[in-house]
C-alpha cells in the first residue's frame, strides 16, 4: 500500500510540475488594411506593366514599319543616283556632239567666206584687166573681138564653176548649222535632264534622311519604353515581395496563435490529467501526437525555377533540363539575331527547365508539351499551368503565375520576363502537369 501511494505521489508531481513548451513572443501581425494597400499597390504596378507592354508592342510594330520605310527610301535614293549618273553620261555625250557640230559649222562658214572672197577677187581682176587672170592671159594674148568673146565665155565658165562650188559649200554650211542647232537642242535637253536628276537625287536623299531620323527617334522611344517597363517590372517584383512578406507575417502570426492555443490546451490537459491522477492513480496518460510538418509545394518549385531565369537572353532552340544552352540556327529570324551564338532559353526550353525541378521531363517542342498533361479550360487556369498559343499549341508557351501574369521566353532579341497574359491567338485550354 505504501509503495502504491508513493508511486501515485511521484506521478502527480510529474504531471503538476511539467508544462508545455513555452511559446515565444508574438511576431508582427500586419492589419488587413496594410495588406490590402500592399496588394493594391502591386495590382497597380501589374496594370502599369500591362499598359507599358501594350505600348511597347505598338512601338515595336511602328519601329518595324519605319525600318521598312527606310529600306524603301534607300532604294529610291539608289534609283535617283543611277538616274543622275545616266543623265550625266548623256549630257557629256551631247556636249561632245555639240562641240563637233559647232566645229563643222564653223569650218563650213569659213569655207563659204573663202569661196566668196576668191570668186570676188577673180571677177574683179578679170574685168579690170580685160582678161582672165592666171595662166589664161598667156594663152589668149591677142586683143580682138573674138578674143574678148572668148575671154568672156571663159570668165562665165569659171564663174559658173565657182558659183556651183559656192552653192555646195553653202549647202554644207546649212547642213552643219542644222547639226549644230540639233546638237545644242540635245545638249539643252540633256542638261535639263541632268538638273532634274540631280534635284531628284537631292529629294530622295533628303527623304531617306528623314526616314532614318524617324526610325532613330522611334528606336530611342522604344528603348525608353523598354527601360520604363523594366523599371516598373522591378517595382512590381518589389511590391509583390512586400505583399508576400506581409502575408508571410500574417501566416506566422496565425501559426503563433495556433501554437499559443496548443500551449494553453496542453496546459489545461496536464491540469486535467493531474486531477485525474489525483482521483485515480491507475488512470493511464495518453501521449499527444506532434503535428506533421507541412510539405513543400511542387507548383511553387516550378514557378521559382522559371522566375530564377528572369533576364536570361532568348536563344531559339536553347535551354534544357539543367539550364540555358546555346541556341541553334533556324535559317531566318533567329539567325539574324545571332541566337546560335547566345546562351539562353526559348519558350519550350524554359518550360523544360522549370518542370525538371519536380521530376517532370518535357520534350523541347511546345506542340508536344501541350499534349503532355491534363487539359483544363482557360477560365480555370491556376498557377503552374502552361499556357499555349497557335494551332496545336505549336507557336508559343508560357507559365501562368496567377493574377493575370505569366513568365515566358518571348522572342529573339528579348529576355525571360514576366508579362500580362496575352489573349490574342491563345488556346482555349491550358495544360496542367501537377
Amino acid at each position: 500500500m505504501l509503495t502504491r501511494l508513493s508511486a501515485v505521489v511521484v506521478l502527480m508531481s510529474a504531471v503538476l510540475t511539467g508544462t508545455a513548451a513555452a511559446v515565444p513572443p508574438p511576431p508582427p501581425n500586419p492589419g488587413d488594411a496594410e495588406i490590402s494597400a500592399s496588394r493594391a499597390e502591386a495590382d497597380a504596378k501589374a496594370a502599369r506593366v500591362g499598359e507599358l507592354t501594350g505600348r511597347l508592342t505598338q512601338a515595336e510594330s511602328r519601329l518595324q514599319e519605319l525600318m521598312d520605310d527606310v529600306s524603301y527610301k534607300r532604294e529610291l535614293a539608289n534609283k535617283a543616283r543611277v538616274d543622275l549618273e545616266t543623265a550625266i553620261s548623256e549630257a557629256e555625250a551631247a556636249r561632245r556632239e555639240a562641240t563637233a557640230a559647232r566645229v563643222q559649222a564653223d569650218a563650213a562658214s569659213r569655207a563659204v567666206e573663202e569661196s566668196r572672197r576668191a570668186l570676188d577677187e577673180f571677177a574683179a581682176a578679170s574685168y579690170a584687166q580685160g582678161s582672165t587672170v592666171g595662166s589664161f592671159s598667156a594663152y589668149f594674148g591677142a586683143k580682138s573681138p573674138e578674143d574678148l568673146l572668148a575671154r568672156a565665155q571663159l570668165l562665165e565658165a569659171v564663174s559658173s564653176s565657182s558659183l556651183n562650188q559656192l552653192e555646195q559649200v553653202t549647202r554644207d554650211q546649212g547642213v552643219a548649222a542644222n547639226l549644230d542647232a540639233a546638237a545644242r537642242a540635245a545638249l539643252q535637253k540633256s542638261e535639263a535632264k541632268q538638273a532634274a536628276a540631280d534635284e531628284a537625287k537631292k529629294v530622295a536623299e533628303q527623304a531617306q534622311q528623314v526616314a532614318v531620323d524617324a526610325h532613330t527617334a522611334q528606336a530611342a522611344a522604344t528603348a525608353q519604353l523598354q527601360s520604363d517597363k523594366d523599371a516598373v517590372e522591378r517595382e512590381l517584383v518589389a511590391a509583390r515581395g512586400e505583399v508576400n512578406s506581409l502575408e508571410a507575417q500574417r501566416r506566422q502570426y496565425g501559426q503563433w496563435v495556433e501554437a499559443k492555443k496548443r500551449e494553453e490546451e496542453e496546459n489545461a490537459r496536464r491540469a486535467a490529467a493531474a486531477a485525474a491522477v489525483q482521483a485515480a492513480a491507475q488512470a493511464p496518460r495518453r501521449p499527444v501526437a506532434a503535428p506533421a510538418a507541412p510539405s513543400g509545394s511542387r507548383v511553387q518549385t516550378v514557378i521559382n525555377r522559371a522566375l530564377s531565369q528572369r533576364g536570361v537572353i532568348y536563344a531559339w532552340g536553347g535551354g534544357n533540363y539543367y539550364g540555358p544552352t546555346y541556341g541553334v540556327r533556324d535559317g531566318g529570324v533567329a539567325d539574324s539575331f545571332g541566337d546560335y551564338r547566345k546562351i539562353g532559353f526559348d519558350c519550350s526550353g524554359l518550360m523544360m527547365y522549370a518542370f525538371a525541378g519536380v521530376g517532370v521531363y518535357l520534350p523541347h517542342y511546345s506542340g508536344y508539351q501541350y499534349n503532355s498533361g491534363r487539359k483544363v479550360p482557360l477560365s480555370q487556369m491556376a498557377p503552374g499551368d502552361m499556357i499555349f498559343w497557335g494551332p496545336g499549341g505549336g507557336t508559343h508557351v508560357a507559365l501562368y503565375l496567377g493574377g493575370g501574369m505569366m513568365v515566358e521566353a518571348p522572342h529573339s532579341g528579348a529576355v525571360v520576363r514576366i508579362s500580362p497574359v496575352r489573349y490574342g491567338g491563345i488556346m482555349p485550354f491550358v495544360t496542367r502537369m501537377l
